[in-house]
Formats: C-alpha cells, structure tokens, sequence
C-alpha cells in the first residue's frame, strides 16, 4: 500500500532473447491506485470495489478520482507513472 491506498505496477519488457536470455526493461510503467482507503475484506467492506481493485476503467467513475490533466501531473492523481512514484519517494528499492 501507498498512503493506505492499494495499487498495482505494470512493468514493460522487452524478452529480446532465450538461449543467451535477454531481457530489456523500459524505464518508465504505471501504477494505478484504488480511489478508497484499504481496509482487510469483510462482510461489510466485501462489495467496495474502489477499495478492493486498482483497475482504471471502475476507478474512474468514483467521485474522489483524481485524474492527471498533464503530462507535468504524473506524480499525484490515481494513475501514476513509476517514475514519479519512486522519485517522489512512495516506493523505495
């Protein structure tokens, strides 16, 4: 979690090669948050898909979404690029 709210990462890879394997990581992916606090699944909570899943096309439709207007925006709002996640310190390696 990040500032109690679930997410996910999407990577991109590039597999350029098996037999030496090969493989290319692209600087840059997503990362896409829930628009509700985590809370651990319970009967009450169970139905709160804004809580439960990071995926943008249900995200979207919830009143706290905060969409990123421009390409400059790409370090707050519910849809982020990794870089901006690590530069602004959320995730550490």
């Amino acid at each position: 979690m990040v500032n109690g709210l679930k997410f996910d990462m999407r990577l991109y890879v590039l597999l350029a090669g098996l037999n030496p394997m090969r493989i290319f990581l692209y600087n840059d992916g997503l990362a896409r948050f829930a628009t509700v606090p985590y809370e651990q699944p319970s009967r009450k909570n169970l139905d709160n898909l804004m809580m439960h899943l990071t995926n943008y096309s249900i995200n979207k439709h919830s009143k706290d979404f905060v969409f990123n207007e421009t390409a400059d925006d790409m370090n707050i709002g519910h849809k982020r690029s990794i870089r901006c996640v690590f530069e602004v310190g959320f995730l550490r390696l």
